[in-house]
């Protein structure tokens, strides 16, 4: 097994990012990582670290920046996530922002076709 960086999330976590890598052929040789100060809300805590996390897949030059937790630990683990589902739909594989997508839209039009039913009664 491939050795992994330790993120600051659950083993059952680590292990589905760590299957979804290997069933994508990334590995961390292929990554580029940089910290930069996040924005928003925190204060002075915000001004002196290095919280947010730029990560790039060299071989296809895929771009993420996140900074949606407080610790580094956590964005280094939510931008791996999101750089494999940008990964996936590249490749046309099924991903879990398309499917949450298509879910979304059979619940509208489920809805929609709700409210055509209850006017023309």
């Amino acid at each position: 097994m491939v050795s992994m960086i330790r993120f600051t999330v659950s083993d059952e976590k680590q292990r589905l990012l760590l299957a979804r890598m290997q069933e994508l052929e990334v590995t961390e040789e292929q990554l580029s990582e940089s910290f930069i100060r996040s924005s928003g809300c925190g204060g002075q805590h915000v001004n002196k670290t290095s919280t947010a996390v730029h990560l790039r897949h060299l071989p296809t030059g895929i771009e993420v920046k996140c900074m949606q937790g407080r610790s580094q630990s956590l964005n280094r683990f939510l931008a791996r996530r999101e750089l494999l589902e940008k990964i996936a739909a590249m490749k046309g594989l099924p991903s879990r922002g398309v499917a949450e997508a298509a879910k979304i839209r059979r619940r509208k039009a489920r809805a929609k076709r709700r409210v055509v039913a209850r006017r023309t009664e």
